[in-house]
């Protein structure tokens, strides 16, 4: 599972796949907390190869009393971020911009699935993920597929250790909309986000959202 090396405004450090666990203190993560102010749901990556069309990677955003990312299976330290174990906080529109669109680019696209859902379900998958502790390499979709079948009106959901397979499994629920992310940025993704953050501040590139 590849992730993901994020650059905002300062340096941001990559960590091991290694599934040791990573405990932000109450500060950081209170002073991070951001609530999108658009309705509870749940956004599904997945991120897939475009030269062999396989999956390469899932992850979970929750909108909820606080919007988060649950990106199982490694490590990303930045110092407006504060982590729990794999649960990213304080999830802005920019930073998940910047989320997006690092994952797309000329070896990678990105599915972008959304489902909207109750305030009571939204929570609960919040409490979940936060619960869950690290992730170990090679098992984000099978974790991310457990936490949302137990989920009320998620239980048909496939338990896979697949990213494509579970894409496939989220899009047949009911209320999904699906987008797919394609950008042509180096292959090499330090690279590819290196160039995305000089777009930005060259005023280069708008922000696309679909909230």
């Amino acid at each position: 599972m590849f992730r993901l090396g994020l650059f905002l405004v300062v340096p941001v450090f990559l960590a091991a796949c290694s599934g040791a666990a990573v405990w932000a203190p109450d500060e950081a993560v209170a002073r991070a907390e951001y609530r999108h102010p658009g309705p509870p749901a749940l956004t599904l990556y997945t991120m897939v190869n475009n030269k062999t069309g396989q999956g390469a990677h899932t992850s979970l955003m929750i909108n909820a009393s606080q919007r988060v990312i649950f990106d199982p299976a490694g490590s990303v330290e930045h110092s407006a971020i504060p982590e729990r174990n794999d649960v990213l906080f304080g999830i802005t529109p920019a930073f998940e911009d910047v989320y997006r669109r690092a994952h797309a680019r000329e070896t990678y696209h990105v599915l972008i699935q959304r489902k909207e859902v109750s305030a009571e379900v939204a929570e609960m998958a919040l409490r979940k993920v936060m619960a869950n502790g690290p992730v170990a390499p090679g098992q984000c979709s099978v974790v991310t597929a457990r936490i949302l079948s137990e989920l009320p009106g998620f239980e048909s959901v496939e338990q896979t250790w697949y990213p494509l397979r579970l894409r496939e499994s989220f899009a047949r629920l009911p209320g999904v909309t699906e987008e797919k992310l394609v950008e042509y940025d180096d292959p090499d993704k330090s690279k590819a986000i290196r160039e995305y953050r000089s777009r930005r501040a060259l005023g280069e590139m708008s922000l696309s959202l679909s909230e």
